[in-house]
C-alpha cells in the first residue's frame, strides 16, 4: 500500500510539473472557430470572426468596417471557400494555386492604404505546411507591393508578402495579407473532426 501511495504522489507531482512547464506564463485565451470541413482553428479571443456566405474573416487588428474579403485597411486574414476559391484567379478563373489569390482583372487597392494599387507576384516561397494533424496544405508565398501610378511611372510605397494555404480537397484557402503572427502555429495545432 506504501508503495502505491508514492507512485500515486509521484505521478501527480509529475502532472503539476508537466503543467506548470508547457504553459508559458504570457500564453493568452483562446477561442475555438469552428469552419468548414471540420477545421477548427485556436485563435485568441481578442480576434474577431465575421461570417460571408462560406467565407470567414478573421480580424486581428485594427478595421473600420469587416466586409470580406478585399476589405482595406483591415488588419484581417481570410478563411475562404468553393466561391471565392471558384473566381480565386486574376480574371475571375478558378484558383489553382499556380498563380496568387486575386479577384479582379484590373487594379485592386492595397490592403494597407485603399488610396493605393496593390501588385502581386512573383512567388517567394512554395511547399507543403501542416494543417492539423493529418493534413497538408500547398503553400505559396508571393511578394507583393502597394504601388501608386502617376502618369507612366510607378512608385513601390511599401512591399508585403501574401501567404496562401490551399487544401484542394476540403476547398479551403487561408490567404493572409497581414504577416498575422501565430497564424501558422495556429493552423499547424488545428484540429480535425
Amino acid at each position: 500500500m506504501h508503495k502505491r501511495h508514492l507512485a500515486a504522489v509521484a505521478v501527480a507531482v509529475a502532472a503539476a510539473t508537466l503543467l506548470a512547464t508547457s504553459l508559458p506564463a504570457h500564453a493568452a485565451p483562446a477561442q475555438a472557430v469552428k469552419l468548414r470541413k471540420g477545421l477548427t482553428l485556436y485563435i485568441p479571443i481578442k480576434w474577431v470572426v465575421h461570417r460571408f456566405g462560406d467565407d470567414v474573416q478573421i480580424v486581428t487588428g485594427k478595421c473600420g468596417k469587416p466586409m470580406g474579403w478585399g476589405t482595406p485597411e483591415c488588419d484581417a486574414f481570410y478563411v475562404l471557400g468553393p466561391s471565392s476559391i471558384k473566381r480565386g484567379a486574376e480574371g475571375f478563373g478558378p484558383y489553382t494555386g499556380k498563380r496568387p489569390f486575386y479577384t479582379a482583372s484590373d487594379v485592386q487597392p492595397c490592403p494597407f492604404n485603399r488610396k493605393w494599387g496593390e501588385a502581386i507576384g512573383p512567388k517567394v516561397t512554395r511547399g507543403l505546411r501542416q494543417v492539423g494533424a493529418g493534413h497538408k496544405a500547398a503553400y505559396n508565398a508571393w511578394k507583393s507591393e502597394c504601388v501608386k501610378y502617376s502618369g507612366s511611372t510607378t512608385k513601390v510605397l511599401l512591399r508585403f508578402t501574401q501567404r496562401e494555404w490551399y487544401l484542394p480537397q476540403s476547398k479551403i484557402l487561408i490567404v493572409d495579407q497581414w504577416n498575422t503572427p501565430g497564424l501558422a502555429d495556429a493552423l499547424k495545432h488545428a484540429d480535425w473532426t
